[in-house]
């Protein structure tokens, strides 16, 4: 993908920071560059957010797309809503299908608000499981890798309890992640990535002092994996490999187990990409910041960053 790509940008949960930095994101690059860019979300918060920054002559210039309608009295900044979660997961969707149509090389969507989507009665968790079902494929076929701070971390499991997690770790999980954080790392300019792969206990087990799930699922990953060509360390406490720093990619095994290092280092900087799926699509590293939705505040720098990111991959 070129600086020429052309991307579609859904807004996210309209009552979220989402508008907002979609426009200033817009309006922070050059002009030239707009018709790039399509929006997917309801035209009347689009233009609203846009009339109280005074970013109206930004929609002049972009291409957008009607996508979860919502009525008036729901769209309120700042507020917790079902029919705003609805709306988040129908723009993502629409602009999702766009990228399958060919319309856009790629999407980026901005903060949703896991309760909202909850109260609106969708089951969802996380971009890349929506990616996954739009395009038809796997559940357990598309991944987050989160980029940040130097650093770039795929995660085997997502948004579940730890103990749902544990239970659904096996060694293939284990390797299709990691064949999806290196066919991104790939995309993003790097053809031989060093993988650093987290244990699953700490120590990775200690040598099975603190039990066997490093040698019965991580470990046959690891040797599959080098089977195959990869540069893959062994299983290492996450603590550990990150001291050292020595490698391109990492796999987490736990959301927070990746999660934190990157929030730590990427404060509201970092980018979520979905991997793995028919359709590149990544997600700013923060959430839809509803405390400080509608008052015009808002950084848009982790979109802009996300821009870069997605306009530096070589091909998709």
């Amino acid at each position: 993908m070129s600086s020429s790509a052309r991307l579609a940008i859904s807004i996210g949960d309209p009552n979220g920071i989402g508008p907002e930095i979609a426009l200033k994101a817009i309006a922070a690059m050059p002009s030239s560059e707009h018709d790039r860019f399509v929006l997917f979300g309801p035209d009347s918060v689009l233009r609203r957010c846009a009339e109280q920054l005074n970013l109206s002559w930004v929609l002049e210039g972009v291409r957008c797309h009607e996508a979860g309608a919502i009525d008036p009295a729901a769209a309120i900044p700042g507020r917790i809503d079902a029919a705003a979660g609805a709306s988040a997961v129908a723009s993502a969707t629409a602009a999702i299908q766009a990228a399958q149509a060919g319309v856009c090389d790629a999407v980026i969507a901005c903060p949703h608000h896991e309760t909202a989507i909850a109260k609106a009665g969708i089951t969802f968790s996380g971009y890349p499981s929506l990616v996954a079902r739009v395009c038809g494929q796997p559940a357990e076929s598309v991944f987050l890798m989160l980029v940040g701070g130097g650093l770039r971390i795929v995660h085997v499991t997502l948004h579940e309890s730890v103990r749902t997690a544990l239970d659904r770790l096996s060694t293939d999980l284990i390797v299709h992640a990691t064949h999806a954080g290196i066919l991104a790392c790939r995309q993003l300019g790097l053809a031989t990535p060093r993988v650093g792969m987290f244990g699953i206990n700490p120590h990775a087990s200690e040598g099975q002092l603190f039990g066997l799930d490093d040698s019965l699922m991580v470990q046959p990953a690891v040797a599959q994996l080098r089977a195959e060509g990869h540069d893959v360390s062994e299983p290492t406490g996450a603590d550990t490999l990150l001291a050292y720093r020595q490698h391109d990619l990492y796999v987490a095994m736990f959301h927070d187990q990746g999660h934190i290092p990157i929030k730590l280092l990427a404060p509201n900087a970092a980018s979520a990409l979905s991997v793995g799926g028919d359709v590149v699509l990544s997600s700013v590293g923060h959430g839809s910041a509803m405390d400080i939705a509608g008052k015009g505040i808002a950084s848009p720098e982790a979109l802009l960053r996300t821009i870069g990111l997605l306009s530096s991959v070589p091909s998709v």
